[in-house]
């Protein structure tokens, strides 16, 4: 069986470690505990000054996610936060706003979370419980509809694997086209889409050719066309014709953990500073040298005329040529990172052990 740790997404291992044992000590502190799909948020003077996991911009404001459900949100470029109700305690892992004030958030036990407001509440429309009833009542259905299909046969045996093990795969990332159309991906092959805004979502557990059930890190579009990365090398590229994300080899047996759009060409990257370019749909790809050394947690354009990669050891690189290149930013003191978005005006938001940072980078060199 594979372990637990195969789950991570773009963050670094200590931030895992540190999730599982506040995770372990809080239960072991009180057995009948609420189950942390049922229990809000704790309101703390801390959550933004901790560990978090991910962030977004929206609009004029920055939207971080992190463990325990907490969600924090600043108007002022960082300067103060605000800590959102969140109904989960669950450890969140992405988030993602195709708008000013409509978003998405998700995280480990299957959790889906929307707001409408910019992402100061949420709601939860989605928890593994409900995950795995959902993707095995799919399979079933398909393979009703053809028992002699080996893989459906083999996708049905999953789901009742996962069904069994209950509500704990965690989704990994997600991304909005437009406020109704969306997907959100993650462990084992789990892959989900909507198309009326999260009121209803579909299985597409049996539209991804990843027969091993690799781990689905990162969905992001980028030259025109949508892809995931993931674990051990995976690399899908949707078909809109076929409805069916395709493998689109790269040669690196190495997890991919996100997807970096150059204009003209795509980027994949993740395991010790790999990271990849093509220019023709992922028919090709050329290794890319980012000058990063630790895996790459991160990447995001800046201003629509630069991408900006960070790695897990608070380095960063910038390109200004579509992604051929790169060059190192000059940073007053490199700390470990798990996420950076565009923050506007030339700056960048990074997340990581020490809550956010709004940072303005100084010239490349």
């Amino acid at each position: 069986m594979r372990q637990a740790g195969e789950f991570m997404n773009r963050a670094v291992l200590t931030a895992a470690i540190l999730a599982a044992a506040w995770a372990t000590c809080a239960q072991s502190a009180d057995a009948n505990l609420t189950d942390v799909l049922d229990r809000p948020a704790m309101q703390s003077p801390l959550a933004a000054k901790k560990l978090l996991l991910a962030v977004a911009r929206t609009g004029d404001r920055l939207v971080a996610v992190g463990p325990r459900g907490h969600i924090v949100v600043s108007t002022d470029a960082g300067a103060t936060w605000q800590q959102a109700q969140v109904p989960v305690s669950s450890d969140l892992t992405a988030v993602h706003f195709p708008g000013p004030k409509v978003g998405w958030a998700v995280g480990h036990d299957g959790v889906v979370l929307a707001t409408t407001d910019g992402g100061v509440t949420w709601t939860k429309q989605l928890d593994g419980r409900a995950v795995n009833d959902l993707i095995l009542a799919d399979a079933r259905k398909k393979l009703a509809a053809s028992p002699d299909s080996a893989e459906l046969q083999t996708l049905v045996a999953e789901a009742e694997r996962n069904e069994a093990s209950g509500p704990d795969k965690p989704f990994l990332d997600v991304w909005f086209e437009n406020e109704t159309t969306g997907y959100v991906v993650g462990a084992y092959n789990l892959l989900l889409r909507t198309d009326d805004g999260g009121q209803t979502w579909q299985s597409w557990f049996d539209r991804t050719e990843n027969p091993r059930f690799m781990n689905l890190y990162s969905i992001r579009p980028a030259a025109g066309a949508l892809y995931i990365a993931g674990e051990g090398g995976t690399v899908l590229k949707l078909d809109p014709a076929a409805q069916r994300f395709v493998a689109v080899p790269v040669d690196y047996a190495g997890s991919m953990f996100g997807v970096a759009d150059a204009g003209s060409a795509v980027i994949v990257y993740g395991l010790r500073g790999n990271a990849f370019r093509s220019t023709d749909g992922g028919a090709t790809w050329t290794r890319v040298d980012t000058g990063l050394p630790a895996s790459i947690i991160g990447g995001t354009g800046i201003g629509g005329v630069a991408i900006a990669l960070a790695d897990q050891g608070g380095r960063l690189a910038v390109s200004s040529d579509g992604g051929v290149t790169f060059s190192l930013l000059p940073v007053q003191r490199t700390v470990p990172l798990t996420s950076i978005a565009d923050a506007g005006a030339g700056r960048l938001a990074v997340t990581g052990p020490f809550g956010v940072m709004v940072v303005a980078p100084d010239a490349p060199r």
